[in-house]
């Protein structure tokens, strides 16, 4: 997996009527899409679509999660209706999260951006069941972004939330900063997807 290689699994999801943020998803090939929970929203009300190429299709929600619980979702479109240069891609999914430090990359529509995975130890108390972060929070992508190890070929998670600490200002001010960014990881998202989804040669071992 080269980076120039990326940039056609990435696609944009929009709400109905659409939303006035940008929404981010992944394809994973035989017509899946997997983004975050809370950017697909409850489908039966937002009927989600995907965008590539500045061409919307409508989905079928295949399974939903909840952005308390797994914030993952998997859309489905009819790969008959998708553009042929999709038709034989395929997602490979990693069997871990690289260790702290290590290099990943980002990926939404346009833009692929480095960082690297944040330590589990510098996650504020209060946030620490989101243990697996990335540090760069100002140029990554946002909810619904893919994480890549390009190393490993394979895609290490799916980007959900920003984590945040309190710090004092002053005698009795206080400020909140964003020191990293949660993504679902690659192990929580083998274990959200349907069996079939991803199978042999697609997952990585």
């Amino acid at each position: 997996m080269a980076e120039d290689t990326l940039p056609p699994f990435a696609i944009n999801i929009y709400r109905t009527p659409k939303q006035d943020w940008p929404g981010y998803g992944i394809y994973l090939g035989g017509g899946y899409f997997l983004t975050a929970a809370h950017v697909a929203g409850e489908a039966r009300l937002t009927k989600p679509r995907v965008v590539i190429e500045g061409r919307e299709y409508p989905t079928t929600m295949v399974k939903e999660g909840t952005f308390e619980g797994t914030d993952l979702s998997l859309l489905s479109v009819d790969e008959v209706f998708l553009p042929m240069r999709l038709s034989l891609r395929r997602m490979r999914l990693c069997g871990a999260v690289p260790a702290p430090g290590e290099d990943v990359v980002t990926l939404v529509p346009g833009k692929i951006e480095h960082s690297r995975i944040f330590p589990p130890r510098m996650i504020p108390n209060s946030a620490r069941r989101f243990s697996t972060a990335i540090a760069d929070v100002a140029q990554t992508g946002n909810s619904g972004a893919g994480v890549f190890d390009l190393r490993r070929h394979c895609l290490v998670g799916v980007m959900s939330r920003k984590i945040s600490e309190v710090q004092r200002e002053g005698l009795t001010g206080r400020k909140s900063r964003d020191i990293a960014k949660y993504f679902v990881p690659a192990p929580q998202i083998a274990a959200f997807l349907p069996p079939g989804v991803l199978s042999g040669p697609d997952r990585e071992r």
